[in-house]
């Protein structure tokens, strides 16, 4: 067969030439978070786009922006993301909708065995995974040890919340720059409340009883958002109503934070002294406990990648969701940026890597809180839901962030704790009746 030539080049070679633009052209938009272990995918992605042609557009957003704008597209079908960052929570609610590819055919060279067990199952619907973990966390205390010297305490193995509110306030040197405590702050279901939830279940409470009666002018709730607003009023830095997750992490990493309660998959970025500038000063303990419900601590969380069954291009979704949430994948990430910035959680290897144990003090510790926090059975009191720092129902998001609203807003010096927890209960209420609830 002969081909015709078009400027000395023949059509063969012109179809061949264009069969592989196309195939190049291939892009994948990512929405995801604004968090450091994914500003570090991001910046490691250029070797999947080397190794596949397939392009990466990545939209990063503010966490609270970042729910807002997937869960409102997953649930039109708007098919503007084709892998999008969601979490333990979203997932199953999520899958049972059929709103997301299942990603539990990734081959056997992915090792699903490998994933730490409370944290598949936290994905996984039916016997499907619908979406892979990139990291996952529980919470503890993180502290300046070099402060508590200073003046002349100690963190106690297992701390209680009076005790922090004790330490804050013998750590406290505003005048100095440095803030007792720091603690989320900013409103949303996974910002503020991510904290306080956890706090209430510390404290004996919980989001709903068994009649899905909402909870949150309980004695535990008005016990955990009183303790919240003293300490943070007289131990917590200014203007505490715009600090979410990152901006205490930059707080904290600055050296302006005693002490901070938060995710321990912060324990990479503080003890990086590329990152922090307290790395050989922090140290850390759980979160802590109250007489009311010893065995509570922390909360239980992963951020997972997954695939809108509104994609178009799903396959291509695939590959970079098992690029990014692999045992290389991790390898590299020890290899190119430090072990003690590998994505923590998600994977027994990691922990049984000597690299990651020698770059990490704070491994094992991690590892036992993920293991010992048990989502499905959060409470003191028995409960109709799945979740520590959420509850595992769709209507749980505007209730969070509407609680969220009315607790910042008492922060903020605008009404009282008791005020606020009065409207989130009536809000809470009129959503669940609105839903038909109890179901």
């Amino acid at each position: 067969m002969r081909f015709a030539r078009v400027g000395g080049i023949t059509a063969a070679a012109l179809l061949a030439s264009s069969a592989g633009v196309y195939a190049q052209q291939t892009t994948l938009t990512i929405a995801t978070v604004n968090n450091g272990d994914m500003i570090v995918m991001q910046k490691l992605s250029p070797k999947f786009e080397q190794e596949t042609g397939i392009k990466l557009n990545w939209v990063v957003l503010e966490e609270n922006v970042l729910r807002q704008r997937v869960t409102t597209d997953i649930a039109t079908k708007g098919g503007s993301f084709d892998v999008v960052t969601i979490s333990g929570y979203e997932t199953p609610i999520w899958g049972k909708q059929g709103w997301l590819t299942p990603v539990d055919d990734l081959g056997q060279d992915y090792d699903y065995n490998d994933i730490v067990p409370q944290v598949k199952s936290a994905l996984t619907v039916d016997g499907k995974m619908y979406s892979a973990p990139f990291y996952a966390e529980s919470s503890l205390v993180f502290y300046r040890k070099d402060l508590f010297d200073k003046a002349g305490i100690k963190m106690a193995d297992k701390p209680t919340y009076e005790q922090i509110a004790q330490y804050a306030d013998k750590l406290n040197d505003k005048s100095g720059g440095i803030y007792g405590i720091c603690l989320r702050g900013k409103p949303g279901w996974g910002e503020n409340m991510a904290f306080l939830g956890t706090a209430a279940v510390a404290n004996g409470g919980e989001w709903f009883n068994e009649k899905w009666q909402p909870q949150f002018t309980s004695k535990p709730w008005e016990n955990t958002v009183k303790w919240y607003l003293d300490v943070m009023k007289k131990d917590g830095p200014p203007g505490a109503t715009a600090n979410g997750y990152n901006e205490n992490r930059a707080l904290f990493a600055t050296g302006k934070c005693g002490m901070w309660i938060d995710a321990t998959v912060t324990a990479g970025y503080l003890y990086n002294p590329k990152e922090s500038q307290v790395a050989d000063k922090v140290a850390f303990a759980p979160a802590p406990v109250t007489a009311a419900n010893e065995k509570a601590s922390g909360w239980f969380w992963t951020w997972a990648l997954g695939i809108p069954a509104s994609s178009k291009q799903a396959d291509a979704a695939k590959k970079f969701v098992k690029w990014a949430t692999s045992k290389d994948y991790i390898k590299m990430v020890g290899e190119s940026e430090g072990w003690v910035s590998a994505p923590p959680g998600t994977r027994l290897s990691t922990y049984a890597s000597a690299d990651y144990k020698k770059a990490a003090p704070f491994a094992d510790f991690v590892l036992n809180a993920i293991k010992a926090t048990d989502p499905t059975k959060p409470t003191v009191n028995p409960v109709p839901y799945t979740g520590v720092q959420y509850a595992s129902i769709p209507e749980f998001q505007g209730i969070g962030t509407t609680a969220g609203q009315d607790i910042a807003a008492a922060l903020a010096g605008q009404s009282t704790g008791e005020e606020a927890l009065k409207k989130a209960q009536t809000s809470a209420e009129r959503t669940l009746k609105q839903a038909g609830y109890p179901k």
